[in-house]
């Protein structure tokens, strides 16, 4: 959404929401010396292609839905679901989108903003840690309004759906 908008502008956007979003750039930079570094995705691109289905089944049973923390509550639907879209999608396309996520600079993008905006992100997120995320883009963005859900991870659509939906269509109905 946002690179869509930093091209195309808000004229046919009433409102945005980024949920557990990378923007404005998850990378470590000169420029962004609060990014995570090129390793962890050096990491991630390795582990894909030495055997992407194990690395599908770690993202889930751990960082991704949080599930090692202590206490979590693991669903093994969950971890199945997140596995079988990793293992269906094209190995190239997935490998790509790990430079997509990491390298994307989203802060001009991000001036083009201009309708209300609502971020929401975990602040337990272990995949797109909310400091280097979700709250820069709601300093970045005039008037975004930033809702940090406690203890939530990444995949907070699955683990926090009832109050994600909640919050969505409350943000939908102003």
């Amino acid at each position: 959404m946002a690179r869509y908008i930093g091209r195309y502008g808000t004229d046919r956007v009433a409102k945005v929401v980024l949920v557990s979003a990378v923007p404005p750039l998850m990378l470590r930079t000169a420029d962004n010396p609060d990014g995570l570094p090129a390793e962890i995705f050096d990491g991630l691109r390795s582990a894909s292609l030495a055997d992407r289905s194990l690395l599908y089944r770690t993202l889930a049973s751990g960082p991704f839905f949080g599930f090692n923390r202590p206490g979590a509550k693991i669903s093994q639907g969950m971890m199945d679901a997140f596995w079988l879209q990793g293992m269906l999608a094209s190995h190239k396309s997935t490998y790509e989108c790990i430079k997509a996520f990491s390298e994307s600079d989203f802060h001009e993008d991000l001036r083009h903003f201009d309708v209300p905006t609502l971020i929401i992100q975990g602040d337990d997120d272990q995949v797109v840690p909310l400091d280097i995320s979700g709250a820069k883009t709601a300093r970045l963005v005039p008037g975004a309004k930033l809702l940090v859900y406690p203890g939530a991870p990444h995949g907070l659509a699955d683990t926090h759906r009832d109050r994600l939906n909640a919050d969505l269509l409350a943000f939908a109905q102003t």
